[in-house]
Parts: C-alpha cells; structure tokens; sequence
C-alpha cells in the first residue's frame, strides 16, 4: 500500500470512530437532559 492510501484508509477509520462516539455522546447528553435510559425507553 502507498502512503496515500493509507493515509485516506487511516482518515476513514478515524471519521467512522468520531461519528459514532458522536453519536453516543449526544444520545448520552440527551437521555441526561430527558431522564431516560441510555439504551431504549423508560424502564418504567
């Protein structure tokens, strides 16, 4: 592999990473504001 594929390779899979620790960082923050549960509705 040249060093210009890795380097894309290497940006993807950090971009993939972010996106998702963003998401839960935000489904997080919102199950905070809102109460619920971080993995599906209220156990109520």
């Amino acid at each position: 592999m040249s060093i210009h594929t890795r380097r894309i390779t290497i940006l993807l899979i950090v971009a993939a990473i972010a996106f998702i620790a963003g998401r839960l960082a935000f489904r997080a923050a919102l199950n905070f504001l809102l109460g619920g549960t971080l993995f599906g509705g209220n156990i109520l």
